[in-house]
């Protein structure tokens, strides 16, 4: 018997996808669609109208979810930066939707987060630190966490940098990394920017656990190494045993990008480990486990699993 019922929104992405993988054997999983189709082995699919609340309200009660995982939102950075009211509907206003209906229903809302929302200016910042956004990114998914606290008598809010394999139409920072050096194209990393990168399957799982042990509010799931981007391609290249001489270490500043970023993202996850009484996970660690992932099938399955 599975333990209950998870409902994901935005499931053709690729935190949707890997979490559905990650809890597959043990959950009924449900991944909430909208404008393409996704086919994966163990998991039902169903377009969500994250549009109208009643009508969302309506399929929540249908689904019966026990949980409801809201990843759908628009992560392009610099197409946020180009169009603030797309960034602020997908982002902010759809999540509240969703926030709305979980709350009418009395259902179980883990709302994913980001990493973003900080000026960058030093390390390892904590949940109770006061957020700087430098763009509308950021903006966006803050103003998405305080409607969805509006919303929602007892939302779990997940801050977080993840990767995992991506799909044909989607190229996670992780595939674009392995899929470069194995075709023996140069890449140019970031060695002045800096994140605590999480596996997908591992930030699923650390959720589950907070949601079994009934916490609320909000929390840093990442991983526990403060590393750079130029440093997390390199230890990738060499688990995957792969070409680490073609990344070069290069400059945020001489990147040419629309929107400004943080050049430090890095969470400090010392609230979660205390209440898991684990640490998150270390970096090579993870890639262990990516690769484990390609040889066992994933990537492949993955890769076709999601339809125009």
């Amino acid at each position: 018997m599975p333990d209950g019922r998870v409902l994901i929104t935005g499931g053709s992405g690729l935190l949707a996808l890997n979490w559905a993988c990650a809890m597959r054997d043990k959950w009924d999983v449900v991944l909430g669609t909208h404008a393409h189709k996704v086919s994966l082995a163990g998991v039902a699919s169903q377009p969500l109208d994250l549009e109208n609340t009643g009508r969302l309200t309506r399929q929540f009660e249908e689904l019966a979810p026990d949980i409801v995982v809201h990843t759908a939102g628009l992560t392009n950075v610099d197409r946020c930066e180009d169009d603030p009211a797309l960034a602020r509907h997908v982002n902010a206003e759809l999540a509240r939707n969703v926030a709305e209906a979980a709350a009418s229903r009395n259902v179980r809302l883990v709302h994913v987060s980001t990493d973003h929302l900080f000026a960058g200016t030093r390390s390892d910042y904590c949940e109770g630190d006061t957020p700087e956004p430098l763009n509308e990114y950021a903006r966006s998914k803050l103003l998405a966490e305080a409607w969805v606290k509006e919303a929602h008598p007892r939302p779990l809010i997940i801050r977080t940098n993840f990767f995992g394999w991506g799909h044909a139409g989607r190229q996670s920072f992780s595939d674009w990394i392995v899929y470069s050096l194995r075709a023996g194209r140069e890449i140019t990393m970031f060695d002045d920017v800096h994140f605590t990168p999480i596996l997908a399957d591992a930030l699923a799982t650390a959720a589950h656990r907070l949601v079994d042990l009934s916490a609320s509010g909000t929390f840093n799931v990442a991983g526990d190494e403060r590393v750079s981007k130029y440093e997390f391609a390199l230890r990738l290249a060499r688990a995957f045993g792969l070409p680490a001489e073609l990344i070069r270490p290069g400059k945020l500043r001489d990147a040419g990008l629309a929107a400004r970023r943080p050049a430090d993202m890095s969470l400090d996850n010392a609230r979660v480990r205390a209440m898991l009484g684990a640490g998150l996970g270390r970096l090579d660690d993870f890639f262990l486990s990516l690769l484990r992932q390609e040889v066992d099938g994933r990537r492949e399955e993955l890769l076709h699993a999601v339809m125009e």
